[in-house]
């Protein structure tokens, strides 16, 4: 792999790469690499040019996301992966339709390990 260096960058841009880096939760380096990946996959090449080896991963592609609106700060709220949290808790509910019991109580665990020590 090679390595880029940018040098000299105002550090109004810096402090903003690093809180979109925190809004990601990525490295700078990750958000970085993130921003150079999208302008790669994103530009133009002439038809038939074969992509960069390594320019979309499958672990890269899943982070993509939808943009399904902005917060109160305007930044983006993405959803990731394929399913609606109404989709995970039906399929949940299929799966387990009665509720767990006949376990041990939390309350009974800690009181357990408490009194252990």
């Amino acid at each position: 792999m090679s390595n880029l260096s940018i040098k000299d960058v105002p550090e109004a841009w810096a402090a903003a790469l690093r809180q979109r880096a925190l809004r990601n939760h990525r490295s700078l380096q990750g958000e970085l690499m993130a921003i150079i990946e999208q302008a790669v996959r994103d530009g133009s090449s002439p038809p038939g040019d074969v992509p960069l080896s390594g320019a979309s991963s499958p672990a890269r592609a899943t982070r993509q996301g939808t943009l399904v609106g902005y917060d109160r700060l305007g930044h983006p709220i993405m959803r990731y992966g394929w399913k609606t949290i109404e989709q995970i808790s039906d399929e949940h509910r299929l799966r387990f339709p009665k509720p767990i019991t006949g376990g041990p109580l939390a309350v009974d665990i800690i009181r357990e390990d408490r009194d252990s020590r």
